[in-house]
């Protein structure tokens, strides 16, 4: 009976230290702003200011901008300032634009909008 009694006490704390080498040790510590970003995210981020940009770029846009007052610079650097969530409406909105050269009203009022959401940056 003690023979036993030993022997099952042996083996529980054998398996007892069979599964405290299992357990993975926990660790906390601090992550930097990148890390709490997914990269998929950063990356759309940046392909919506990059439309942004290229469509700011573009010749008729400029002049229209040019002919409300605001230079190419200053039009660049309110950009730049822009928030991810206003970069990435306005870039969706710029995938809706037509192609070709003609641009509706709403195409218009939209120029108009980036043009008033630029001002109102500085």
């Amino acid at each position: 009976m003690k023979q036993s009694v030993f022997f099952t006490r042996g083996l529980i704390a054998l398996f007892a230290a069979a599964m405290v080498g299992q357990v993975s040790l926990a660790r906390a510590e601090m992550i930097g702003p990148e890390a709490a970003v997914p990269a998929q995210a950063q990356t759309q981020a940046e392909q919506d200011r990059a439309k942004v940009e290229a469509f700011m770029d573009r010749a008729n846009v400029k002049e229209r901008m040019q002919a409300m007052g605001v230079s190419g610079l200053v039009a660049r650097d309110r950009v730049g300032s822009l928030t991810q969530e206003e970069v990435h409406a306005l870039a969706q909105r710029i995938d809706t634009l037509p192609a070709g050269g003609a641009l509706s009203d709403s195409d218009l009022i939209l120029i108009v909008l980036i043009a008033v959401l630029v001002a109102l940056v500085i």
